[in-house]
């Protein structure tokens, strides 16, 4: 698998001079660090007699699935495939697409939590949109695996909070690697970790500020009104060196990075949506939001997604206001967009049971939502807040074969994922060590033989 895997680290200069798209319009995006992943070759897979989740709102009982070729083939009963399918019977057991996680520090927070592996938050400057998580991640993180083990198949991970503007997040594929460049997700827009409220002013209050709200807003503003300044010089004719801070925000603007906004209170969310408009920019999530249930209507309308944690609430001023319905009551609109994220390294391997939490709180209020609608928090929506709804998330034909097999019901404290499909790719199997990848930072310390 990792001679597959590890293809080498392709690089191309930048220039100066970003190049103009089709429309003639500047890139400021750049693709200096390209994904060099390659699925694993891997034979079709017939997985049978199971119930489906397809992620979409659809369930089909006594189901199967077909992959082949990294891709969903097909989803239905009494499906055929050649002599050379692998097939697995799904007898009891329940199909998901693989899950999604958009919120998550693996790779800059790698285990083990040392001062030497901090690489997650740089405090060095309100406003650092310059920086790349990527070029922190650590693939020999242990964390990656034991997500796998919990059914996660794609995750982004983001810069931390402690600044207005924290850089850029990436997209991986949760597969073993050496180079981040072999884990990231082809294609896969950049987000731009973003945050309000009380961490920007807590760390740079005593540095200089912002210290308080009307100082966090007023420096995003300033940020964003040098970007608009540098996206006109860059289009004319003479327009001088690039600025990677700048190009960031150009790009944001332009709405070629996704912007991911680390927001707890429906007030100051509302704040950063007159934000986006002042700026003409795009608010993809709001992430933890234990007060977005105060706004769901508003989230809807403006096709904002809350990626939000099944019951965190209490651990400071702004989070004060959580309740454990949060996430249902946001889900409850049209055309809305609820996620359950993790934001820690514990909470990513059983994101099935922090979904399974709302349900049952949402029960207890008089909401009951079935699992078939409950599943889009952790796959078809998630991928939609990170731009890559239209290749994964979904057990649709054409999708990639990312898939979990669980041994019942995955809303159950008792599931477990026993299989796990990446691009088709067998890649874990809980009863086969030979399928649970290891990391050789593990090796190395004598921590598994």
């Amino acid at each position: 698998m990792a001679a597959v895997l590890l293809a080498g680290c392709a690089t191309t200069a930048s220039s100066d001079t970003p190049p103009a798209t089709a429309a003639g319009k500047a890139d400021f995006i750049g693709d200096a660090y390209p994904s060099t992943y390659r699925a694993i070759a891997s034979p079709p897979v017939l997985i049978t007699n199971a119930t489906v989740l397809v992620g979409d709102g659809t369930r089909m009982d006594g189901a199967d699935v077909l992959l082949q070729d990294g891709k969903v083939v097909q989803v239905g009963r009494n499906l055929s495939a050649g002599a050379d399918a692998v097939r697995v019977d799904g007898t009891g057991k329940w199909v998901t697409p693989g899950i999604i996680d958009v919120h998550s520090h693996l790779g800059v927070y790698p285990s083990p939590g040392t001062v030497a592996h901090g690489d997650g938050n740089e405090m060095t400057s309100p406003v650092t949109a310059q920086v790349w998580a990527e070029h922190s991640v650590w693939p020999q993180d242990p964390g990656f695996g034991a997500a796998l083990a919990g059914g996660v198949t794609t995750l982004q991970i983001l810069p931390g909070s402690a600044n207005l503007v924290g850089g850029r997040g990436v997209t991986l594929k949760n597969v073993a690697a050496t180079t981040v460049q072999a884990m990231k997700f082809p294609g896969a827009p950049h987000g731009l970790k973003m945050a309000c409220g009380e961490n920007p002013k807590r760390v740079y209050g005593q540095r200089g500020g912002p210290a308080t709200r009307m100082g966090n807003v007023a420096g995003y503003r300033a940020a964003f009104i040098d970007a608009q300044e540098y996206a006109k010089k860059r289009a004319g004719k003479e327009p001088g060196k690039r600025d990677l801070k700048l190009d960031t925000l150009a790009g944001a603007m332009a709405g070629d990075v996704l912007v991911h906004i680390h927001c707890y209170r429906a007030d100051e969310m509302a704040q950063m949506i007159d934000l986006s408009n002042e700026f003409g920019f795009e608010i993809a999530a709001f992430h933890h939001g234990v007060e977005a249930y105060k706004l769901s209507d508003t989230l809807a309308r403006e096709g904002i997604c809350g990626a939000l944690w099944a019951d965190w609430w209490g651990f400071k001023m702004e989070a004060w206001d959580g309740i454990q319905e949060n996430i249902a009551l946001v889900d409850r609109p049209a055309n809305s967009c609820a996620i359950v994220h993790s934001d820690s390294s514990e909470g990513i391997q059983r994101l099935n049971q922090e979904a399974a939490k709302v349900m049952a709180n949402a029960a207890r209020a008089g909401m009951d939502i079935a699992p078939e609608r409950a599943i889009r928090w952790l796959t078809g929506n998630a991928a939609r807040s990170l731009g890559v709804h239209d290749v994964t998330g979904t057990l649709q034909p054409g999708k990639a074969a990312d898939v979990v097999l669980w041994n019942g019901n995955p809303f159950s404290v008792y599931a477990l994922a026993e299989h796990v499909w990446i691009d088709g790719a067998h890649v874990y199997d809980r009863s086969d060590r030979a399928r649970q990848p290891v990391t050789d930072f593990m090796l190395g310390v004598g921590g598994v033989r």
